[in-house]
């Protein structure tokens, strides 16, 4: 019997799969960009052919990479970017782009709700553990009922990403626990809240919202139609799934109480998986609901190496494109000090602004401390150093966080950046093996489902394996910390907090 597996990882800007062994080895990998439509200001949206077509070359690409056949795959397993609304009719025809998690549509709704609720953001957090974010599912079907109410009237489901693709794979309606618990709904029921329905005023489209499961449970099979248009074989069982925070969580083998996590990607995110769900400190960051009875407290920086893609694109475009544009520039940083002689880099770049350590929308990245004999370098390393600090702060925030910590991410792949968390936290840091974590982890809920494991906690820790470590230097310790208490200067000044 075969013991493959294949996860496959929707974000909003590409989608990713992998092939996996039983013991969660990758065998190869396929990915396929996504253009975002923005047809108005605030807007995001994927057109569901293109979220659709960009699945199958990400499969067809993993199959090809990993090369083996798709007889050989034994279980499907999908995750996807969280939240956001899929609005689908009776047959499952989408009937609009599907609305992704950065989408700021319901904002002006939101404060419309708050002058008439004082407290929303309050219930909100105390229902689910997390800072409201404008692209939830619940404001955004608020926004629907109110906007688009031809569009509706015809809505037989509305759920997220992955549940649209899993649709399409197996001709079934389904959600999972790990996306209702967001919605908002309760972190401690683990699913959808009549309360939170009614707060944003849309008691009415419980209806619309499908049935829950565990991640790790058994979704349908793949059907005739999509087994002609994926190459997948016909009757393949597929998971349930989750969403794209707790399958990295379960695929970085992190599914383990005390278990400290950061994930340095696109969004910079930190926390801590506990047995029972955490809700401080109150009002700051979100609460994920995992699969296998878990959940990650996490406080969040929005933009993590997007702050760095941003400084080579506008600092460095003449190494942007080259093959060891990242080597070039950390050989350009590395003869910079700890604390880049006095430049600080704020690294909230994002127009949503920040949800920790403060809440504030406005919130904006900057430089401070510049002076004429600054260079270059300095920014750049700056910049790495920003979100380091960043991170410490967050950091500094977790309940029961330990002296490891698993990093995961496309920054992971620095080993500076890297070594600059182990030195700037004072905590050992530990890199995965495999390069993509969220599908290893929708695998892994696959392999789950099709009883290869005994539960999905099992599945994640028995699997983890650890391909580097970096340990503090105790020698740069007194370096980032002054460095530290610059950054929160500059940070508290900047937000008024």
């Amino acid at each position: 019997m075969s013991e493959l597996f294949l996860g496959i990882d929707a974000g909003s800007s590409i989608t990713k799969a992998a092939v996996f062994t039983i013991e969660g080895r990758q065998l190869g990998r396929g990915a396929h960009r996504i253009e975002l439509s923005r047809p108005h200001p605030g807007w995001s949206e994927i057109e569901p052919q293109a979220a659709w077509a960009a699945f199958v070359a990400a499969v067809s690409g993993a199959l090809a990479d990993a090369n083996v056949s798709a007889d050989e795959i034994a279980g499907i397993g999908i995750s996807a970017a969280m939240v956001g609304a899929w609005v689908v009719d009776e047959k499952g025809d989408p009937l609009r782009p599907g609305i992704i998690w950065e989408d700021s549509r319901a904002q002006d709704l939101i404060e419309q709700r708050v002058r008439a609720v004082p407290d929303l953001y309050q219930q909100v957090f105390q229902s689910d553990g997390c800072v409201l974010q404008q692209g939830c599912t619940l404001p955004l079907m608020a926004w629907l009922k109110i906007h688009e109410p031809a569009i509706m009237e015809r809505a037989a489901y509305i759920f997220s990403y992955k549940d649209f693709l899993r649709l399409k794979l197996t001709g079934k309606i389904a959600a999972d626990r790990t996306e209702a618990a967001v919605a908002p709904g309760n972190a401690s029921g683990r699913d959808h809240s009549p309360e939170m329905l009614d707060l944003f005023d849309i008691g009415d489209l419980a209806h619309l919202l499908p049935e829950r499961a565990e991640s790790e449970s058994l979704a349908g099979h793949v059907n005739t139609w999509a087994a002609k248009q994926t190459g997948l074989r016909t009757e393949t069982p597929v998971a349930i799934g989750a969403g794209d925070v707790p399958s990295t969580v379960t695929g970085a083998g992190a599914l383990q109480s005390g278990v400290t996590l950061a994930v340095l990607g696109t969004t910079c995110i930190i926390g801590t998986v506990h047995d029972e769900p955490v809700f401080s400190p109150a009002n700051l960051g979100l609460l994920f609901t995992l699969p296998g009875a878990a959940w990650y407290r996490s406080m969040t920086n929005v933009a993590g190496t997007l702050n760095l893609d941003w400084a080579l694109g506008t600092l460095a475009p003449d190494l942007v494109g080259k093959e060891d544009v990242f080597e070039q520039v950390e050989a350009l940083i590395a003869p910079i000090p700890i604390g880049c002689e006095g430049v600080v880099y704020l690294p909230y770049l994002s127009e949503s602004g920040i949800i920790a350590p403060v809440v504030n929308p406005l919130a904006r990245a900057a430089f401070v401390g510049l002076a004429p004999r600054h260079t270059r370098a300095h920014i750049l390393r700056a910049v790495y150093e920003g979100v380091v600090l960043a991170t410490r702060e967050l950091f500094g925030l977790l309940d029961g966080a330990g002296r490891e910590l698993i990093l995961c991410g496309g920054g992971a792949r620095s080993r500076i950046w890297t070594q600059m968390l182990s030195d700037a936290l004072g905590v050992e840091v530990l890199v995965p093996e495999a390069t993509e974590l969220g599908a290893r982890g929708a695998a892994l809920l696959a392999a789950t489902a099709v009883g290869r494991f005994t539960s999905i906690r099992q599945a994640s820790v028995s699997t983890r394996v650890i391909e580097r470590r970096h340990k503090p230097n105790p020698e740069a310790k007194a370096e980032w910390d002054r460095a530290f208490e610059a950054y929160r200067s500059y940070r508290w000044a900047a937000n008024r907090a």
